[in-house]
Formats: structure tokens, C-alpha cells, sequence
């Protein structure tokens, strides 16, 4: 279960998916989600591994208090995360569906969680090549005082989509509060 914004915005780059195809970049009007858009983000794709960010929402350049423009976004979560997201990225584009990465935003003045989309875009003829983002806090963001976001640390990333949801998965059982299987 994501958030409503998060939702919001799934649900319009589905619309956009028309015949199974995914949308284009020119098929996105931000006016279509403006009270959304400051919270958006547009992520390139150079290569696997290459994602620098091309566009962003005055709330996302205000989180990070610096022009994020060109800047790798791997390189906004920690070292540790970086290999698991640009594996589901790549994945995001072999099967086109959204995914959502949820975070903890770290400052010198605290921490909140955050949801973070990246839904692909359609591109040249080799794949998607862009990915449209979204930041949605999952907390008071005045929390974090001013402070800008150091760096995410990956919660946890989910499909948003039937595509990816073929692979098998852990199942746990219970009897009477005792784990079976």
C-alpha cells in the first residue's frame, strides 16, 4: 500500500500506457498534476548505472537545498544502496513498471521516511530512457528543521505493477502464533 499522492501518480502514468505501451515523455503535462508537481523529478539514463537527474520539483531542489540537475541520483542514497536500486531501475526498464522505493531521509538535524517512484518512460528504440519521479514524504517534513537530505537509505523496493509480480514469493504460515512454514 502506497501513498494516495504516490497512487495519484502511478495511476496517471497508467493511463498514459495506452495499448500496453508505455508512455512517452511528451505524453506527461506536469498541469495534468499540478498540485503534485513540485514533488516530481525527471531521472535520464545515460547507461545502467548513469541516471542523472534532469528536472526537479522546487520541493525536491528545497529538500536537498542544491541544484540536483545533472548529478547522478544514485548518488543520493548511501553507498550501500546504490547497486540494489540501479538493479531495480534496470529492472523497471526490462519490465515496464513503476517501482517505489521507500527511504529514510537522513539530515543533521533527524530523519523521516519518504516514498520515492520512478516510473519509466518510453525513449528511443533500445527502451525507456527516462524515468518519472515522485518524493512523497511519509512524515511532518519540519521535522528535519531546515536541515537538507544528506543521503536515503533504502527501506525497502516494491513493484508497483503486475509485471514484476511474477517472480515467486516468501510466504509465511501460522498456528496457533507458531511459524510452520
Amino acid at each position: 500500500m502506497f501513498h494516495s499522492s504516490t497512487h495519484k501518480l502511478i495511476d496517471y502514468w497508467r493511463a498514459r500506457a495506452l495499448d500496453g505501451r508505455l508512455p512517452t515523455r511528451a505524453s506527461i503535462d506536469p498541469a495534468d498534476f499540478a498540485p503534485l508537481a513540485p514533488q516530481t523529478f525527471v531521472v535520464g539514463r545515460v547507461c545502467s548505472g548513469i541516471y542523472p537527474v534532469r528536472l526537479a520539483g522546487a520541493f525536491v531542489r528545497d529538500l536537498h537545498q542544491r541544484d540536483l540537475r545533472r548529478q547522478n541520483a544514485l548518488s543520493l542514497f548511501s553507498h550501500a544502496d546504490r547497486l540494489g536500486l540501479q538493479a531495480a531501475l534496470e529492472m523497471a526498464r526490462r519490465k515496464p513498471e513503476p517501482i517505489v522505493a521507500t527511504v529514510g531521509v537522513r539530515t543533521d538535524a533527524g530523519a523521516i521516511g519518504m516514498e520515492i517512484l520512478f516510473a519509466p518512460l518510453a525513449g528511443a528504440e533500445d527502451g525507456p530512457d527516462r524515468f518519472l519521479g515522485l518524493y512523497q514524504p511519509l512524515s511532518m517534513v519540519a521535522r528535519l528543521r531546515g536541515q537538507p537530505a544528506r543521503e536515503f537509505n533504502v527501506q525497502i523496493i516494491r513493484s508497483a505493477g503486475p509485471a514484476n509480480e511474477l517472480a515467486p514469493r516468501i510466504r509465511l504460515a501460522a498456528l496457533d502464533g507458531r511459524r510452520i512454514a
